[in-house]
């Protein structure tokens, strides 16, 4: 419906968390077509199946939810051949009450921030799917003009916005080492690489990681 509505007015339209097969064909035809279109998946939709809901496991009920092989494979393809514009973490933190229930009751979402960079690095960088700075683009540049930020690319005028990150050594995603306030993940126990080692915002370290737990705040 909006990729025809977009089509009929010209007016451009952005897909938010695209998660199905179908959903990618779709939105490929519609850029073959001139339809002004973007779109953007997560993390979650490149590397889990509904599998992962195996059990009632609450940590895995997102919305849209999870679907099948077939689907992440064509999430995959569509982000390997430039139709998936940008990659998003829908960090939805919540109470661990709000997990701890009914699988119907349960609500929506996982936290991403902390595993969105290793998750995309460790699927699709380190299997050859895409490159370094493509991974780069889906995730900073494209957003940043997306939104008319002067951000996203290291630049003089841009702001200094930047990770620090190890590429080459293993480690287990640990929910006990996640900053956040919330802790429901899916991810806890996941072999990845691309540990964040520091991050910048505008020029300013703001975080160093710690081999002891917990980080350094920089001043």
């Amino acid at each position: 419906r909006e990729l025809i509505l977009s089509e009929t007015t010209g007016t451009p339209v952005h897909i938010a968390h695209v998660s199905l097969s179908l959903s990618v064909e779709l939105i490929r035809h519609a850029k073959a077509r001139g339809v002004p279109v973007t779109c953007e998946t997560c993390p979650h939709y490149f590397t889990l199946t509904d599998e992962a809901c195996d059990g009632f496991n609450t940590l895995a009920k997102v919305n849209p939810p999870l679907a099948g092989r077939e689907d992440v494979e064509a999430i995959i393809m569509g982000l390997s051949d430039g139709t998936i514009d940008m990659i998003a973490t829908d960090h939805a933190p919540h109470h661990k009450d709000e997990k701890d229930c009914e699988f119907a009751q349960a609500a929506n979402g996982l936290i991403g921030f902390e595993s969105a960079f290793p998750l995309a690095y460790t699927h699709l960088i380190r299997t050859g799917i895409l490159t370094l700075p493509q991974l780069i683009q889906k995730m900073s540049l494209n957003p940043s003009r997306f939104l008319k930020l002067q951000k996203g690319i290291l630049a003089p005028g841009n702001a200094a916005d930047l990770i620090v990150a190890d590429l080459e050594t293993p480690y287990v995603l640990d929910v006990a080492r996640f900053h956040s306030k919330s802790k429901n993940t899916p991810f806890h126990g996941y072999p990845v690489y691309g540990r964040i080692l520091g991050t910048f915002t505008g020029g300013r370290q703001v975080y160093v990681f710690s081999e002891e737990g917990g980080f350094a705040c920089c001043s």
